[in-house]
């Protein structure tokens, strides 16, 4: 067996029976062919939580490489090797003084997860900039392309958390950029600080990369996969009676519907900070869980389940896990 604990962010002393390093398409066909074993992939590790040891082998993607594909006077077309780093295609983009993505700085992760969560935040879905990714079937061993209306996305989901999953390996992923102004400023955290400023996405990026700084701890000084819940999506009706209750119940609309902040449900049942054994909340963000240096996986995952039927117990409101749970 090896420790997977190296590769995933909450760092739990998780195994597998071996693991593979893919850093090109051409050793994934050399896997498939070699072995019929049981499989799954792993990028950066940061959305992951092993209940237990995983009996099978893991492909750590490590494909790598960013080319411009095409560009003209509005926009520029980039490809990525799925290993990439998110946050380093973000500082990338945002070097070149092209618009898009710079809202989604310092989201951890690798280039390849992005599609298949329709990462986000502060107001802005990789989708919005997504323009198509390349992938190989695992069963077929063929490529095939896919383009944005064929993903599937929606809020922090895709075509490949669903009825795609654990089909595809996700090799290379295409973003359509623009060199024309288009910053999107909904949050008030955000447009606050940058009053009086000049509006550039480098500049965007660096305030959101130190507001999360101090909302989100860093993964390399305590485990954790960043927002382990969902943010409810309800219909107006049942978040208007929450606010009759709960006046200062934060919610953002969202269609026909409401979104309501997770992390305020949670830290209303007492949760914000609260460490339980080897794990608990993070002090100042109860939308995260942590691991203090000894959790199993499975410690973390019952402490999220009782977190799920606290906030079901008050608000009668169902909270979806972000995190992907990896059981045998």
């Amino acid at each position: 067996m090896t420790s997977l604990k190296p590769f995933h962010t909450f760092a739990t002393d998780a195994h597998c029976v071996r693991l593979f390093t893919i850093y090109s398409t051409q050793d994934l066909y050399k896997y498939l062919a070699d072995n019929k074993a049981n499989f799954m992939i792993l990028g950066g590790g940061s959305n992951v939580l092993f209940s237990g040891d995983f009996d099978g082998d893991v492909l750590l993607n490590r494909i790598k490489g960013i080319e411009v594909v095409d560009e003209d006077d509005n926009a520029l077309l980039v490809s990525l090797g799925s290993g990439e780093i998110w946050h380093n295609f973000v500082m990338w983009s945002v070097g070149h003084g092209l618009w898009g993505v710079e809202n989604l700085a310092l989201i951890p992760g690798t280039v390849g997860a992005a599609p298949m969560q329709n990462i986000g935040a502060y107001g802005v879905e990789q989708d919005k900039t997504f323009h198509s990714l390349e992938a190989i079937d695992l069963e077929e061993g063929t490529r095939r392309v896919f383009y944005k209306e064929e993903c599937g996305f929606g809020y922090r989901d895709s075509y490949f958390k669903k009825e795609g999953k654990q089909k595809y390996f996700i090799t290379k992923v295409s973003y359509l950029l623009s060199k024309q102004p288009d910053p999107v400023l909904g949050y008030a955290d955000v447009a606050k600080r940058l009053e009086g400023k000049k509006i550039t996405p480098k500049a965007i990026a660096g305030e959101i990369i130190d507001i999360r700084s101090q909302k989100l701890p860093d993964p390399d000084k305590i485990g954790n996969a960043g927002s382990f819940f969902k943010n409810p999506v309800v219909e107006k009706n049942i978040a208007d009676k929450l606010k009759v209750d709960y006046p200062t119940l934060p919610s953002y609309p969202a269609g026909n519907h409401v979104k309501i902040a997770a992390g305020w449900l949670i830290e209303q049942c007492g949760f914000k900070g609260e460490v339980k054994g080897n794990t608990g909340t993070y002090v100042n963000q109860a939308l995260v869980l942590v691991n203090h240096g000894q959790a199993s996986g499975n410690e973390i995952y019952q402490y999220a389940a009782s977190i799920s039927e606290a906030v079901k117990e008050k608000f009668g409101i169902d909270l979806e896990m972000e995190v992907n749970i990896i059981r045998n």
